[in-house]
């Protein structure tokens, strides 16, 4: 098996475009075409896991942080980013990184494990991603209408929140004349043709476009198909940053406290006073989250779960729902095990590992 198997599938999971400007995901070392002698995921790559990866037969390091963040303009080994990519590359370990992709994958990412650990459902994205949707027009013969239909949904397009196959078709009558050297599915050369065809429309994802209308052109009858693919301002409440959803039984804020230390394993909790409410509403954003404090007061949340809050920043809460600050690594702990089922299910008889090394720089005395 080919590393780039296995990007393939992962970026079916997070595909880049998802990813904040910021970011640096994807394959930061090796290369796509090598094979793959087993999987190592982990949380951050570092030295010491490359070493780890080496030691158990596996060659690509899946990691949740990019290790390369911005450009490396020397690799003298001076820091552990230039030590661990050095490392890399002479042993030949590829590194892949799937960051914020992952995190803004809503349902199925890292904010979605950390729901499932706190009995949190329906889930949505706190700050939906814009540009992620497009709009494909295209118009069909009436004989030809189902199986254009059936194509391009098989690629992608039609999901609008929990539906699937979803579509809009209008009737009306096409007109064109067909040039020299064309074959026409109907009409003659040289004679305006009018024909009956229905104007198909889909939401398409836009990592999906192209997919889509390759599946669309291959099941259409016409030699040269009409279509359009219009950016939709609209947001999707599966792709963003952050989650907010509901808990199946409200709980006092002390025993939600209770529930974050017992699930994350933390021996503290930073937190702003306790509001005397119910918890039902909880908002979570696994890693730094504090740029969407506003969002969860905005959702309603009882309680925002995140980490990497600033002193000041604990004051926007502005007694009207509770910020806990779990802190960055133990929020994101559970990704690992994300990563190693994902690919686990997905190749079953193939060697995938979780690291045995814990990372977090961060510890408490």
């Amino acid at each position: 098996m080919k590393i780039s198997e296995v990007i393939a599938h992962l970026e079916a999971l997070a595909p880049l475009s998802y990813q904040e400007s910021y970011d640096n995901a994807g394959l930061l070392t090796g290369r796509g075409c090598w094979e793959c002698t087993g999987i190592l995921t982990t949380l951050d790559a570092t030295e010491a896991v490359v070493a780890e990866a080496v030691s158990r037969g596996c060659n690509l390091v899946v990691a949740h942080h990019p290790i390369v963040f911005g450009g490396l303009k020397k690799i003298t080994g001076r820091n552990y980013v230039e030590r661990t990519v050095i490392a890399a590359i002479k042993k030949d370990i590829a590194i892949y990184a799937i960051h914020t992709n992952l995190d803004n994958v809503v349902r199925e990412g890292v904010n979605g494990r950390i729901a499932q650990k706190l009995g949190i459902s329906g889930g949505k994205a706190l700050l939906p991603r814009t540009g992620t949707l497009q709009k494909l027009y295209c118009f069909v013969p009436v004989d030809h209408l189902d199986a254009v239909r059936s194509a391009i949904f098989a690629a992608g397009a039609g999901h609008i929140g929990g539906y699937s196959e979803c579509s809009f078709g209008v009737g009306g009558i096409g007109t064109f004349r067909a040039g020299e050297g064309t074959q026409p599915y109907v009409g003659q050369q040289g004679l305006r043709h009018a024909e009956m065809e229905v104007r198909l429309e889909a939401v398409v994802p836009a990592y999906l476009s192209r997919k889509v209308v390759e599946a669309m052109v291959a099941a259409h009858p016409y030699e040269e198909v009409a279509y359009d693919l219009v950016q939709l301002a609209n947001t999707w409440s599966g792709v963003g940053s952050g989650l907010v959803g509901e808990l199946a039984v409200p709980m006092e804020e002390r025993a939600f406290l209770d529930l974050l230390k017992r699930e994350f394993g933390v021996p503290v909790v930073r937190h702003t006073p306790l509001t005397g409410k119910m918890v039902s509403r909880v908002a979570v954003c696994g890693g730094a989250g504090s740029f969407m404090i506003s969002n969860a007061l905005s959702a309603g949340a009882n309680f925002y779960v995140t980490s990497d809050v600033k002193y000041h920043e604990f004051f926007d809460a502005d007694d009207q729902l509770v910020i806990a600050d779990i802190g960055h690594f133990e929020s994101e702990q559970f990704t690992v095990d994300l990563l190693f089922e994902v690919l686990r299910e997905k190749f079953s008889n193939f060697a995938v590992l979780k690291s045995g090394i814990k990372t977090n720089p961060v510890n408490y005395y």
